[in-house]
């Protein structure tokens, strides 16, 4: 890819209207601009072809990562967060082993009329990596394609290749646990299991503790389904609003789930954890007006980016083997779950 020029900070600048400074700050990695803005500054700097960041020519050099554009955008405050981390580590592993991370946004027109983005026969790349969530049909469109391909957080089992995801089902079986160690027999859930499989192995993860522990499930205290792409708070708040009875601690398959169950507790007037105690799962530092700390599985994302850079890279053709590289997440214990001492 010719350049008629070497592009210079001053440009970038320029082009994003901001100051110099910025986008060193930026581009080298230090504290002072946004995380939002950083994101835009290295976008800037691939597009232009500014030094290292540029797009390179060479078939071996570039890694093609796909993400839906929704979690991309800092108007998602639930997930932002947690899914820039994880885009942002991603870029920075691919770059510790030589390789160039061009970063493609799947909008969503693109995703429902089935259009790959344009850097896919626009430049050449080693691999791809397909990030998040994407509608089944969109994902199987990249699968079918004769490339390398490594699908990143979630998959699909009737989409068979290599796959670097947290260990969820592991995790959740030992956040449901801690809770029975508590002193807690009656442990609801909540989690739309139908959406995703990470979702769906938490709740493999919690109905298996469950077993374990000897205790029964009551459908009436597990939320599983959604029509969205999470919870909203109105079915969370009508699903709380049809309980006859509350159980004395709640497992979410994510923490923002895990933080407006915890609102919406308290406006009941209901403890957390005196009276409900709560566990959750990402380690999402969540803005919530609860002022609960939550124990929580801790998703470990370096390891995961870091992982699914090495299998991408070992990759020497494109793979059809339901290769899985699960990550251990980590239980971490706050005080949104409060120990029972005396048993029923």
């Amino acid at each position: 890819m010719a350049r008629r020029k070497k592009i210079s900070m001053q440009d970038i600048a320029d082009k994003l209207e901001i100051s110099k400074n910025a986008v060193s700050l930026a581009l080298t990695n230090k504290k002072g601009v946004s995380d939002e803005l950083r994101s835009r500054i290295i976008h800037t700097a691939k597009e232009m072809g500014y030094g290292s960041y540029a797009i390179s020519e060479s078939s071996d050099s570039n890694i093609l990562v796909l993400v839906p554009e929704r979690i991309m955008s800092y108007q998602d405050n639930d997930h932002f967060q947690f899914f820039h981390d994880m885009i942002w580590g991603l870029e920075k592993s691919i770059r510790s082993k030589g390789f160039n991370a061009v970063i493609a946004p799947i909008d969503r027109e693109s995703e429902h009329r089935l259009q790959l983005p344009r850097l896919f026969t626009d430049i050449s790349y080693r691999g791809i990596i397909l990030f998040g969530i994407t509608r089944p049909e969109y994902a199987r469109l990249v699968w079918e394609q004769d490339v390398r391909l490594v699908m990143m957080d979630s998959y699909y089992r009737e989409l068979p290749c290599p796959v670097v995801a947290s260990a969820n089902m592991e995790g959740a079986y030992e956040a449901v646990s801690y809770l029975i160690e508590c002193g807690h027999n009656d442990i609801g859930f909540i989690g739309p299991v139908n959406l995703t499989t990470s979702h769906e192995e938490r709740w493999l993860g919690y109905w298996k503790a469950m077993q374990s522990g000897g205790l029964k499930i009551r459908g009436e205290h597990c939320l599983t389904s959604s029509v969205g792409y999470d919870y909203t708070v109105e079915e969370i708040s009508s699903f709380l609003s049809g309980l006859e009875e509350r159980p004395s601690a709640f497992f979410c398959s994510n923490d923002r789930i895990a933080y407006i169950l915890a609102e919406l507790l308290q406006e009941k007037n209901v403890g957390v954890p005196e009276d409900v105690s709560i566990a959750g799962y990402d380690d999402l530092q969540y803005d919530s007006s609860s002022g609960v700390d939550m124990t929580t599985m801790r998703v470990e994302k370096e390891r995961m980016c870091d992982a699914a850079a090495t299998m991408l890279l070992s990759l020497t053709e494109p793979s059809r083997e339901a290769v899985r590289w699960s990550i251990a997440s980590t239980l971490v214990v706050r005080s949104s779950v409060q120990r029972r001492e005396n048993k029923p």
